[in-house]
């Protein structure tokens, strides 16, 4: 569908409170706190505010996946941040991010309390800290940051872009879906031609790059965002895919996925996670039923 009508931009911009379709509630040309509010803090080392949106679900996953490697010392406190509802406004939300985007960490686990926002940061953060899901041959590090922050200057394309312009925009205009689906076909390339030469991106081993990028193009592979596999064919992109369901299969994945989702079957859903045993009464075998 063509627009209706050429847009010509005004001389100087000004803000339309009623534009931006589903999100227009929370988006907005300033940044800073709407109200006071103090976050929650539970008893572990590592306090996580998140929603298991794709960048959440990247956190999610390594704290899961440390756990599953018995370094006990990752246990954390996940508490969920509704964005629709403007949590991320909170004074204690922009105190440990300025920005107001999920995900934010506070690492409680030294002698200082300190943040950590971004979730390329987070992930890098924590790599450190436990010396986990980083190449064990110096020489191969540069691969797996090089892919991290592909993942991270990349999926805005995916995200803001096509995810926005084709799912959730309140009108569809032909040409900003077409310049975005062709960009995020693009990148899908990219990663497919990478995958039918390594296992996993790095290389052999599996890393914070792949954490990374899995809950974006890992699940726009198995079809699970913005209810789009027909448009963008994405059957055809079988490396992927194949690597999608290896990492889709590991339990501290499936665990990682489940914690602050709000949307799904019940069963995959986990709003805030205290405990180990705040998995027991769901259905591990069941996960995989929303999109992300």
């Amino acid at each position: 569908m063509s627009a209706k009508s050429e847009y010509t931009p005004p001389k100087v911009w000004t803000w339309d409170q009623e534009s931006g379709g589903n999100w227009a509630s929370i988006n907005r040309p300033v940044s800073g706190a709407t109200h006071e509010k103090d976050l929650p803090v539970g008893r572990h080392p590592f306090q996580l505010y998140s929603l298991a949106t794709p960048n959440g679900v990247k956190v999610t996953i390594m704290f899961e996946e440390l756990l599953e490697r018995g370094e006990q010392r990752a246990e954390y406190d996940a508490h969920l941040i509704r964005i629709s509802e403007g949590d991320q406004f909170s004074s204690g939300f922009v105190a440990l991010n300025p920005n107001s985007k999920i995900p934010a960490l506070l690492d409680r686990s030294g002698d200082k309390p300190v943040r950590v926002f971004e979730s390329g940061a987070i992930l890098l953060h924590l790599a450190e800290k436990f010396d986990a899901f980083l190449p064990s041959d110096p020489s191969r590090r540069p691969e797996m940051l090089s892919w991290l922050f592909w993942q991270m200057g990349a999926t805005p394309y995916l995200g803001g872009g096509f995810g926005h312009f084709y799912a959730y925009a309140p009108e569809k205009f032909e040409y900003p879906i077409n310049r975005f689906a062709m960009e995020v076909k693009r990148q899908l390339d990219v990663l497919d031609k990478r995958l039918a030469a390594s296992k996993f991106l790095a290389g052999d081993d599996y890393t914070i790059a792949d954490m990374a990028v899995f809950p974006w193009y890992g699940a726009m592979a198995k079809g699970l965002l913005y209810d789009a596999a027909e448009f963008l064919q994405v059957h055809e992109y079988e490396n992927i895919i194949r690597w999608a369901d290896e990492i889709y299969a590991r339990p501290a994945v499936k665990r990682g996925r489940m914690v602050n989702r709000t949307f799904g079957e019940p069963e995959t859903q986990l709003h805030e996670r205290h405990d180990a045993s705040d998995f027991e009464t769901k259905t591990q075998d069941k996960i995989g039923g929303g999109a992300e």
